[in-house]
């Protein structure tokens, strides 16, 4: 008996589509998605501001909509995956709308932290927390698009690029050298209390870097003592704590002691303790809205104080 045959039945989908119709299927286009549906990017190193901006940015886009399409990839549970336009989303959010216009792509995983990472370097603003992160997930995904090396060419992973490292690379096609991506990514070693002060400014870059190659329980015990004394270190003073550190010397006294010492061109501080000012401010005002709101009522005063010697 003959052995039954064996065939591939075309789908309903193939009989009454033609090869036309099935390539603009996959065509590219602008979408209008609920925005439930829409996904941040896993671990986005961007931040989405609430600052003057983002208002801006939702008034336009209530009067006027979206003039930009978001980026978005597909993902199996029927949602999408935002990889460009986070800013835009939360723009729509406030503005009250539903949805908003997504091209959506089809990409690898490395392929969308490629773009999200490009596509939002192109901001004005850039913080060093979100240059760091940024650089750190664009060359993993670097590495792992060239992929390990083979025997015919033995070459170490992140290092199968023509004889350049994915670093180098990635600085030819960035603003930055391949010296000063390597110290932006070193800032993601940083604990999170020191890395908002690095962008707020309240610590340099260079001693930032620095500061990175501590240990996380000593640069705790750092950052107490930066609240206690109300100062941050001096590319110097970080330079004595990391050799005390590589040394198994760096204790909370050593660092108090360290960060005493006075640095050079230093200008005399005169300090008031927390506990007398804290009740005439709200929590969580900065050390420099309370700084410049003493020095404002002190100018008041001596105003007064003048007004009744006439």
């Amino acid at each position: 008996m003959a052995a039954p045959l064996k065939m591939s039945l075309p789908s309903a989908d193939d009989l009454f589509s033609t090869q036309a119709s099935r390539d603009d299927a996959k065509r590219e286009r602008v979408q209008e998605i609920p925005l439930a549906l829409i996904d941040p990017f896993p671990e986005h190193p961007f931040h989405v501001r609430e600052d003057e901006a983002m208002t801006a940015m939702a008034e336009s886009v209530k009067a006027i909509g979206v003039l930009t399409p978001a980026v978005a990839r597909q993902k199996e549970d029927g949602h999408y995956e935002l990889v460009s336009g986070h800013r835009r989303k939360r723009a729509c959010e406030l503005a009250g709308l539903d949805a908003m216009p997504v091209i959506v792509r089809e990409m690898t995983h490395d392929e969308a932290v490629v773009f999200m990472v490009e596509s939002n370097f192109q901001r004005e603003v850039v913080l060093p927390s979100e240059k760091a992160f940024a650089y750190k997930m664009r060359l993993d995904a670097m590495k792992r698009q060239a992929g390990r090396p083979s025997r015919e060419k033995p070459v170490p992973l992140g290092q199968n690029f023509d004889g350049k490292t994915s670093r180098e690379i990635l600085a030819e096609k960035s603003t930055d050298s391949n010296t000063q991506i390597q110290r932006f990514i070193r800032l993601t070693s940083l604990v999170p209390a020191l890395l908002q002060m690095v962008d707020d400014g309240k610590i340099a870059f260079r001693p930032a870097v620095e500061l990175s190659y501590l240990q996380e329980k000593e640069q705790m015990a750092l950052l107490e003592t930066i609240e206690a004394e109300a100062a941050t270190p001096s590319l110097a003073q970080v330079q004595k704590l990391k050799l005390f550190s590589q040394e198994g010397k760096l204790t909370p006294e050593v660092i108090q002691s360290v960060m005493m010492e006075e640095k050079p061109n230093q200008v005399e501080h005169f300090k008031i303790p927390k506990t007398k000012i804290s009740k005439f401010f709200a929590p969580g005002t900065s050390m420099q809205k309370v700084e410049d709101t003493i020095v404002k009522a002190l100018e008041q005063y001596r105003k007064r104080q003048r007004d009744k010697e006439r």
